[in-house]
């Protein structure tokens, strides 16, 4: 029973900690946030993100969605130039479970190590960045990242690309503490 509740509890754990994007956001500190109105996308920047254009075109339309909702205007003069970049890595997870009678690791007999298992599980995690850029000096002056899993489910991608954007541009622009 004690087995029974132990995995549920792990379970549990891994499907929240699976749907969770951790995330962070960095800025100048001298900017002067509310004077930007306008954003566009900055294309040379995008096109050198090493994911499928697919992908770049979920993250696009959720930034162009959350930078609406924020008040902010898409334009060919823009204040704002918007850039993601991307990274990605493959997690590997072993679990080994006991229970029963058998020999215990360098102690001899164990009545309490019989009938062992090991579990491997394997899953993408990724980290999306988006920099604002103030369009008129070049220079980064806000970065958001979020870091949780992919997904490989086509049905889910739009979905989790909005979790993605929309948690990041929570931090956006940056409130005076």
């Amino acid at each position: 029973m004690k087995l029974f509740k132990l995995l549920s509890l792990i379970g549990l754990f891994i499907i929240t900690s699976c749907s969770s994007v951790r995330v962070n956001a960095d800025y100048d500190k001298n900017a002067n946030f509310g004077q930007y109105k306008t954003y566009a996308f900055h294309k040379s920047g995008i096109d050198k993100a090493e994911i499928s254009d697919l992908d770049k075109r979920r993250i696009l339309r959720a930034i162009d969605a959350q930078m609406s909702a924020k008040g902010f205007t898409k334009s060919e003069t823009p204040e704002l130039l918007v850039n993601i970049f991307t990274k990605e890595r493959e997690k590997v997870d072993v679990n080994n479970f006991s229970a029963g009678w058998g020999y215990g690791w360098g102690y001899g007999w164990n009545p309490y190590l019989w009938g062992g298992r090991t579990y491997v599980s394997t899953s993408t995690e990724g980290t999306l960045y988006i920099d604002l850029i103030d369009a008129k000096n070049k220079e980064l002056i806000w970065q958001g990242m979020g870091t949780g899993y992919l997904t490989h489910d086509t049905e889910k991608k739009d979905q989790r690309a909005n979790e993605f954007v929309t948690k990041i541009l929570e931090q956006f622009p940056p409130q005076s503490k």
